[in-house]
């Protein structure tokens, strides 16, 4: 039976986090290069992406160069010279959102439809497959339904995020950022709107919530649904988070690394993509580095609370409930905590109090039972208590690094007196050292077979070396002075590194199939559409009427956002559920003495933020 890959996908926002990830666990790497990337402050050089590609290959890892931006008519020939330099780079494949690239020249390299590409049912899968694209990152938003019929209709590999941040809207789909900041998320600007505090009045002006980030969503966690999305079709299981820190990826790479492994290990039918295995280091804890709280989303079909509630900001792991509250003869707050966790010194705290309000602080001293910090906050028994910084946790990620090695078999031949060392990794490469010189008979056969095993069984470098050398010649087992055998394993290791570079360079894409209309292109064809290459796409596949990305056309009035996410079942007053809503439409949320008309699209059990 053939094993299928599955790949954990980790985000890269430098070259020195990109390596972190690989040492812990990942399969694959997606990073910006220099422009384009959808993340403005998490650019790099192509010489940074190079040597994080040599660095990925040598654990048969890939990179992904994103390239994944709306791009203006001035901009085309840039992003395609990119590409290229991807390409020349090694990078193993691209990921893009705006289709004006697939006639404006690109090497042939693997395409990835981005999630901006808005890809949430078959017929847009099939139209992304229908031009080539080898992968389609699916919308967070889909069930595990519609991921397995999404699978049934194509042959198109299927990426879906399984953690981190969450947008409220469908991606590629959000242009309240645009609109308010002139800073597009399509162009990878967003202000983040979504995470900002906002009031809901209905039509007469009456608050129904005041000053609540009532659009931030908690992040996602989907460890649980693995097994089950592999089942789906889905090949590559995506971490969010190019602009997260080193702890963070740290962290949540190597924690699904272990989901995975233990799930492939006991189901079978599946292997990881890359090669190396993870020995020592830190235990992984999800909920000890930056999360908003937790959510499955969608993906069993149901709705729950996918709001963050009071704050947009982290609050990490849930510690316990305040048992007593008093203060030092400054005013400083004390505390102590009904839980088995222990606070340190240095910890960050985030109060959750029974009135809804949050505060944030730092512990500051640690006193028997009774946790002191340097702020005069009014905290009350009975207040939850979270940790989003954790001292000690952090720095066992900064000092306590698992080593990644790779299995590699030895095996010694004598003939006629010449020694041959060879050596063959996991992944098939191979290499063969040979001692011209001529070594004596061994006076005592197994004390040298024990050295000559303890000695090549060792490691080197990323290869973990086993060698079961034994012979029934006395005239085969020779006396090998401790250096020349080490010194064949740095050999052997060299030599392997040397062949991670020669790969068979088959980073072909597929034949782009134009000239015909397609079923997912809509007559009139709207989605941020920037450059006339991409409108030239369109016009062949068969729209009727295209229209210019609203980064460029701006309508006065617009839906600038469309959300699965809705405000009326947060808030209990969804009808489908019985909920019953005393409050005049339509409801609008207020910011900054902005106001946005938001509208319920029951039908498709969506809501819609117009502007």
């Amino acid at each position: 039976m053939q094993l299928r890959e599955l790949e954990i996908l980790a985000p890269a926002k430098n070259r020195d986090i990109g390596i972190a990830a690989i040492d812990c666990g990942a399969d694959a790497l997606y990073i910006a290069g220099p422009s384009f990337g959808a993340r403005e402050s998490a650019g790099n050089s192509m010489h940074e992406v190079e040597q994080l590609v040599k660095y990925a290959h040598r654990f048969g890892a890939k990179v992904y160069l994103v390239i994944n931006t709306i791009l203006y008519e001035n901009e085309i020939e840039q992003a395609v010279k990119l590409a290229h330099e991807a390409h020349r780079a090694g990078c193993d494949a691209l990921i893009i959102q705006d289709m004006g690239l697939l006639k404006a020249g690109l090497p042939q390299i693997p395409l990835f439809a981005s999630t901006q590409t808005n890809i949430r049912d078959v017929k847009q899968a099939v139209l992304m497959e229908s031009l080539g694209f080898k992968r389609a990152i699916l919308a967070r938003e889909l069930s595990l339904s519609e991921i397995a019929e999404i699978k049934a209709a194509t042959t198109i590999e299927l990426e879906t995020f399984i953690h981190g941040a969450l947008c409220v809207s469908y991606s590629g789909q959000c242009y309240i950022s645009s609109r308010v900041t002139g800073r597009s998320g399509n162009r990878g600007e967003c202000s983040q709107m979504c995470r900002s505090l906002y009031t809901i009045e209905d039509s007469k002006g009456e608050v129904i919530v005041r000053d609540k980030p009532i659009l931030s969503l908690k992040d996602l966690n989907l460890w649980t649904h693995l097994p089950a999305l592999a089942n789906a079709g889905v090949t590559s299981f995506k971490i969010e988070g190019r602009l997260k820190g080193i702890s963070y990826i740290k962290n949540i790479v190597r924690f699904y690394r272990a989901v995975a492994d233990s799930f492939m290990e006991s189901e079978g039918g599946f292997k990881k993509s890359s090669y190396g295995k993870l020995y020592g280091g830190f235990t992984p804890n999800p909920q000890s580095t930056f999360n908003r709280g937790y959510t499955t989303l969608f993906i069993d079909s149901k709705r729950e609370s996918w709001s963050s509630g009071s704050s947009a900001k982290s609050i990490g792991e849930f510690v316990g409930k305040v048992a007593s509250v008093k203060n030092d003869k400054f005013g400083n707050l004390l505390f102590k905590i009904d839980s088995k966790l222990q606070i340190e010194n240095g910890d960050g705290l985030v109060f959750v109090c029974t009135d809804g309000t949050v505060k944030g602080m730092r512990a500051s001293t640690k006193e028997g039972e009774w946790v002191a910090t340097n702020e005069r906050a009014q905290i009350r028994a009975g207040d939850s208590l979270f940790r989003n910084y954790n001292h000690k946790f952090e720095k066992e990620l900064e000092t306590n690094m698992p080593q990644r090695l790779i299995e590699t078999s030895i095996t010694l031949t004598v003939k006629e007196g010449v020694t041959t060392i060879a050596a063959e990794t996991e992944d098939g490469r191979s290499a063969t050292v040979r001692f011209k010189e001529i070594y004596s008979v061994a006076n005592d056969i197994e004390a040298s077979l024990n050295t000559i095993r303890r000695q090549l069984s060792k490691r080197w470098g990323i290869y973990k070396f086993s060698c079961n050398y034994s012979s029934q010649k006395r005239e085969e087992v020779l006396f090998y002075p401790l250096s020349v055998l080490n010194s064949a394993r740095r050999e052997l290791a060299e030599l392997l590194d040397e062949e991670c570079g020669k790969r068979d360079d088959n980073r072909v894409c597929s034949t782009i199939k134009l000239g015909r209309p397609l079923e997912g292109v809509d007559a009139d064809y709207k989605y941020n559409i920037s450059n006339s290459f991409a409108k030239d796409l369109y016009k062949q596949l068969g729209a009727e009427k295209i229209s210019d990305a609203f980064e460029i056309a701006a309508p006065k009035r617009a839906e600038l956002m469309r959300c699965k996410y809705c405000i009326k079942f947060e808030l209990g007053y969804c009808p489908a559920q019985g909920g019953r809503f005393g409050y005049s439409e339509p409801l609008f949320l207020v910011n900054g003495g902005r106001r946005f008309e938001i509208k319920f699209d029951c039908k498709s059990c969506e809501m819609v933020i117009l502007g």
